[in-house]
């Protein structure tokens, strides 16, 4: 039987706990990217995410008699939440399976809502089994977090939210994708009204189970997903959601996770608001096709879909924005190992805004610093290697290297024992050009810097770790030049971290 999804999600049960959140305008972005972009904001929703929507609807379609017995959902995140929620809203036992694995704060948010507990397994996939054993063994129903027209339904009110917000020309609307419930109901929904809107699907590099699908003409199972998209992290899209979005979606769009990172930092400047990296997909893919498309003057509208960020990933995403706005370009180059050519190579920086810096002494001959450089576009990277090289500075760009990005970073340095009468010092630098320009001609010296770390965090002043070779025969100089400097300094010499990790 054909579904008449239009009607079906016309006539959902949603409003009971989902509320219509708003449509907004995010002015620095389109700014940036020169087109109208407007944010549907589900991270808003009681639960931060839609998820709500389907789960309630779904329950709240239920027979008094089944609805009494309970219902029963396997869920780590956003879809648990909203099972929970709507069953204390509802008045019905809720069981909710999740991994062992889950972080206590997720539990601690469905149980608020009275449900019950039963950690099982240590992925998604073994959470779903114990849950269908449970449904029969219980004689409870169970509630999909996508394959269910039901569960479709109460996503594709979005669709009907965004069309009575915005009824002027839409160029296209951007959906996350895991399992696919929200692009169905949306796409659905949208290609019933206004079927020359686009709508398109937005998927994580590593979790691309949509995209390799409608490729090739059936359901994929990945034998892997990653895991920074958790809430979208899913092996296997629905046979429902599947179906849908052969026959009403444009195209996927697959980003990865640089690209989310600096998703999550447009919508926080615009907002102020800080979205889980699931929720961020729609933004991403909406910035790669403008891109891609060399549009201007359009409006995109994309779906925040959720904020139940993990407040141990926001150093991660941190880290990356910069790299996946193209901001960013990390850099390995080689120095000869003498006095002033650390210097030389700051020069041919110019005024660029140092993000990173890390270089510790290796040998007698030449010396390897990793560098991040805040840049305008990414011809810039490419420009600066190339103005290295001409100096004689051997320089490559890593700026697409997981290996440095993710560790290298962090592991540069160590012992050495050939770096005679080092002294450390921690130094708080103002942020802003030239302040290491200052440091260097301050020091007017030939002391050998043989260990420089720097990480800009956003602050008004950077933390810097220094080394230098001082001979004791120059102390009293040294300590003139420390107090010329003017800025706040600290002796490490005699810290035990530095005497066993780099001393």
């Amino acid at each position: 039987m054909t579904i008449d999804y239009r009607q079906k999600i016309e006539n959902s049960h949603v409003y009971d706990v989902a509320k219509k959140t708003p449509l907004e305008f995010q002015a620095s972005l389109s700014a940036r990217i020169d087109n109208r972009v407007l944010l549907k904001r589900e991270d808003m929703q009681p639960v931060f995410s839609f998820k709500i929507r389907g789960a309630y609807n779904k329950m709240a379609s239920l027979p008094a008699d089944v609805l009494k017995r309970g219902v029963i959902a396997a869920s780590a995140g956003n879809h648990a939440q909203g099972v929970a929620m709507s069953a204390k809203k509802l008045g019905c036992r809720a069981v909710i399976v999740m991994p062992t694995t889950t972080p206590a704060i997720k539990i601690n948010a469905v149980r608020s809502y009275g449900a019950e507990i039963v950690l099982f397994g240590d992925s998604y996939s073994d959470s779903y089994v114990k849950a269908l054993e449970l449904e029969k063994t219980e004689r409870l129903t169970f509630v999909h977090p996508y394959d269910d027209p039901d569960v479709i339904a109460g996503q594709g009110t979005i669709a009907l939210e965004i069309l009575e917000r915005n009824p002027q020309p839409i160029e296209a609307i951007f959906c996350c994708v895991g399992g696919g419930g929200l692009l169905a109901g949306v796409a659905a929904y949208v290609k019933a009204l206004r079927p020359e809107i686009k709508v398109i699907g937005v998927e994580a590099k590593d979790a691309e189970a949509m995209t390799e699908s409608l490729k090739n003409g059936e359901r994929v199972m990945l034998e892997q997903v990653g895991l920074f998209a958790d809430g979208a992290a899913v092996k296997q899209v629905g046979e429902h959601t599947f179906a849908l979005a052969q026959q009403y979606v444009d195209e996927m769009i697959v980003v990865d996770n640089d690209a989310i990172c600096a998703a999550i930092k447009d919508v926080f400047e615009d907002t102020r608001s800080i979205l889980e990296p699931a929720g961020a997909l729609a933004v991403a893919g909406l910035k790669a096709y403008a891109e891609r498309e060399n549009l201007h003057g359009k409006t995109l509208i994309g779906i925040a879909s959720g904020a139940n960020m993990n407040f141990d990933r926001l150093r991660f995403v941190a880290e990356r924005a910069e790299i996946g706005e193209k901001r960013e370009a990390v850099l390995a180059v080689t120095i000869p190992e003498k006095p002033g050519a650390f210097k030389t190579f700051c020069n041919l920086l110019g005024n660029r805004n140092i993000t990173e810096f890390n270089y510790r002494y290796a040998d007698a001959k030449v010396a390897h610093i990793f560098v991040g450089v805040a840049i305008v576009d990414p011809t810039e990277s490419a420009k600066l290697v190339a103005d290295l090289q001409v100096q004689g500075l051997p320089a490559l760009d890593l700026t697409d290297n997981e290996v440095a990005k993710l560790h290298l970073r962090h592991l540069v340095g160590g012992h050495a024992p050939q770096a005679e009468n080092e002294v450390v010092f921690r130094f708080e630098f103002p942020e802003k050009p030239g302040a290491l320009m200052k440091f260097l001609e301050t020091m007017g010296h030939d002391w050998n810097i043989s260990l420089f770390h720097y990480r800009n965090h956003g602050a008004d002043f950077g933390r810097v770790l220094v080394g230098m070779q001082v001979p004791p025969s120059d102390s009293a100089e040294f300590n003139i030049f420390l107090d010329n400097l003017g800025y706040p300094y600290w002796d490490e010499t005699q810290n035990p971290a530095y005497k066993l990790f780099l001393g």
